[in-house]
Order: C-alpha cells, then sequence, then structure tokens
C-alpha cells in the first residue's frame, strides 16, 4: 500500500514558485490600493457634508462591498478546510490566491473609481 504524500509547505517546481510570486504581488497590490482607499475616503469625509447624497451612497456603498468581500472570503475558507477534511486540499500557495481575490478585486476597482475624481 502506497503512503499519499502531503503538500510540501514550499513549492518544489517552477509552476509553484510563480504562483507564490503572485501571492505576493496580490498581497502588496491589495496593500497599497486599500491604503489609497483610505485615503481618499477620509479626505471625501473631511470635505464633504455627511448629509450629502453623494457621501450617503459611498459610505452605504463601502459598507456593502465590505460585508460581499467578507462573505466571499468566508466562502473560499469554508471550501478549503472541507477540502482538506475530504483530503482533497490544496496547497497554501493556491488558497491564499483565492481568498485575497475578492477583496482585492473591490480594493482596485474602488481606489479606481475614487481617484478619478468625478
Amino acid at each position: 500500500m502506497r503512503k499519499k504524500q502531503p503538500f510540501p509547505a514550499f513549492p518544489m517546481n517552477p509552476a509553484d514558485m510563480f504562483d507564490v510570486w503572485k501571492v505576493g504581488i496580490t498581497a502588496f497590490e491589495l496593500w497599497s490600493t486599500s491604503l489609497s482607499t483610505i485615503a481618499m475616503r477620509n479626505n471625501l469625509w473631511s470635505t464633504q457634508a455627511p448629509t450629502d447624497a453623494r457621501m450617503i451612497r459611498e459610505n452605504q456603498r463601502m459598507v456593502t462591498e465590505k460585508l460581499e468581500a467578507c462573505m466571499e472570503v468566508g466562502f473560499e475558507m469554508q471550501k478549503a478546510m472541507l477540502g482538506m477534511a475530504t483530503g482533497q486540499f490544496s496547497p497554501w500557495w493556491i488558497t491564499s490566491q483565492r481568498t485575497m481575490k475578492p477583496l482585492h478585486r473591490r480594493t482596485t476597482a474602488n481606489s479606481r473609481r475614487l481617484s478619478n475624481g468625478r
């Protein structure tokens, strides 16, 4: 009977090493776009009236997007944990990419949208 080998903690082939590189790039982009979005929203809050219709819409959009993204991240984590429970787990570099994707997509879109200035 052959024993099944688990995934290594470190990538062993070039394709996996490239995936680890992509995780790092995605994490850096997520970090930098989050900071720029926070700064732009902070600027809006300090320059706009809190009862302005545009600010109310922006605040509602911010909360809704955060809830949606957190739910998507939670679903990805549940899928990863279910995969681990059934023995069909994927390595951490794949799970990391899937987990960061909803947050990364929204932060980059918000950063682009808020930087336009309308």
